[in-house]
């Protein structure tokens, strides 16, 4: 068959709906990138430029789905910082942190974040990935920060925890914590006043003896029950 044939079949094929269907490419995850220091910020957008997952926004936070924040660690700053992003957009945030622990987590997750990455690990492929994972709704947490907060509450918390003894509202907030929720996005979602939602977590941790609501989260987690 000669290449005019063959395109003339081509043309017919697709008319005819036999031809090939192509997926659209999904729209990319749009982020804009903040940094306490120029050098951090040029290096994360120098990652993400070339990534077709991502498009990168000069403009106003509240227009992207995605706040990249770079920090040394989650002080008051990054707190003032979250807080002002949650109230004031639907925008999600990920930090890139060069040091923070378990307690640390626990204070950001109350801000509102959505993912969290330690600087060492913040590759172009692994950015992008918590990014359009973030973006998609989900929530992320470098795995040895996890596994601390269980190893820790497995040293303090005391056996008996079960379903059970957990109300379906108790585990929901829990369950809304450990995504990333803080308490006045969870007292909306459920349908309670915030105090409501405060004393149900403190009920938690009294009950249980665990110290903070990052134990209370983590032995939940390792339980089963959220």
């Amino acid at each position: 068959m000669t290449a005019p044939a063959q395109m003339d079949q081509f043309r017919a094929a697709t008319a005819n709906g036999r031809g090939p269907t192509l997926t659209p490419r999904p729209e990319p995850t749009t982020v804009c990138v903040q940094a306490a220091d120029p050098l951090s910020h040029a290096g994360a957008v120098a990652q993400l430029r070339p990534r077709p997952e991502v498009r990168l926004l000069d403009g106003p936070e509240p227009e992207a789905q995605i706040l990249l924040l770079i920090a040394e660690t989650v002080n008051n700053d990054v707190r003032v910082q979250l807080r002002r992003t949650q109230r004031t957009s639907g925008t999600r945030t990920v930090l890139v942190a060069t040091t923070i622990d378990q307690h640390q987590v626990v204070s950001a997750a109350e801000c509102g974040i959505g993912g969290i990455v330690r600087r060492a690990d913040a590759t172009r492929d692994h950015l992008v990935t918590v990014i359009t994972s973030v973006a998609a709704g989900q929530a992320h947490l470098p795995g040895t920060l996890l596994a601390q907060l269980l190893t820790d509450v497995g040293r303090i918390a005391p056996p008996g925890l079960s379903a059970l003894r957990l109300s379906s509202r108790e585990r929901d907030v829990l369950r809304m914590i450990a995504e990333g929720h803080d308490t006045p996005q969870i007292a909306q979602t459920l349908g309670f006043a915030v105090r409501t939602i405060k004393n149900d977590l403190q009920k938690v941790m009294t009950r249980y003896q665990l110290p903070t609501r990052a134990a209370a989260v983590a032995y939940a987690m390792r339980e089963g029950l959220i």
